[in-house]
């Protein structure tokens, strides 16, 4: 079972532009704030969302798909810091008051969403702490995500990583189907591509997932949990804290 926010359990009749959850979340007042200035985007895959210290022109509230905040290291090595799907929004470093990151953000699942000028942004957050404070809240939510990411990078084995790794996509999808490649997955999660075939097969000899050409199925998730070992629940948990179930 997913846990209660990733139900994707919302209002009838709510309208197109508060299909986010962050979106969903505000006031009457708050979200008229935002809505005469938000613009419908289509989110193909590999889409750049945000570049690595330049100025942040748009802020996207995702509605269907996922983003991946990616970290750049040396000799062009990168690593997924963080994912961002139907409950979150990208440019954070504008919600904390600068206007650029040295990370990179794209779409890694093709999808759609609401868009808004940053400036316009910022203008609405100054005339409303309640947005403010709304705002911030999936910042800090985010911020819990990383760091988990981190640790699990750090102190967990490859099983455990792509496990964690394969229910957060799960929680950001329409059905049980991840459009995602062994290559692209290693590159996510900063190991070789051998270890993540391993590690799949591994799963599919347990009847956890299928595995076919650029497609992994989920079938189990309880059992995904199981090999995930602890690493995944807390920021999932962190998010339902502040937001509450749709």
């Amino acid at each position: 079972m997913r846990l209660p926010w990733l139900g994707r359990i919302m209002p009838k009749n709510v309208p197109r532009t508060r299909m986010n959850r962050i979106l969903a979340s505000l006031s009457r007042e708050d979200f008229a704030l935002l809505e005469p200035h938000l613009e419908p985007a289509e989110l193909p895959v590999r889409l750049r969302l945000e570049t690595g210290n330049r100025p942040i022109d748009h802020v996207y509230f995702i509605e269907s798909g996922i983003a991946s905040v990616v970290a750049n290291g040396i000799n062009h090595r990168t690593i997924e810091a963080g994912l961002i799907g139907w409950e979150g929004m990208t440019g954070l470093a504008v919600v904390m008051a600068t206007d650029r990151t040295p990370h990179e953000t794209f779409m890694q699942v093709a999808g759609s969403g609401m868009r808004i000028a940053s400036g316009t942004l910022r203008r609405a957050m100054e005339l409303s702490a309640t947005l403010r404070v709304a705002l911030l809240n999936f910042a800090h939510a985010f911020f819990v995500q990383t760091t988990h990411t981190a640790m699990t990078n750090g102190s967990s084995k490859i099983e455990e990583r792509l496990a964690r790794w394969l229910l957060m996509a799960h929680d950001r999808v329409e059905g049980d189907d991840l459009p995602l490649t062994h290559d692209f997955l290693a590159i996510m999660l900063g190991v070789r591509r051998p270890g993540v075939t391993v590690a799949l097969n591994q799963f599919e000899r347990n009847g956890l997932i299928r595995a076919g050409r650029g497609v992994i199925s989920i079938l189990d998730r309880n059992g995904l949990t199981r090999s995930a070992n602890g690493s995944y629940g807390t920021p999932e948990a962190e998010f339902d804290r502040l937001f509450g179930i749709a």
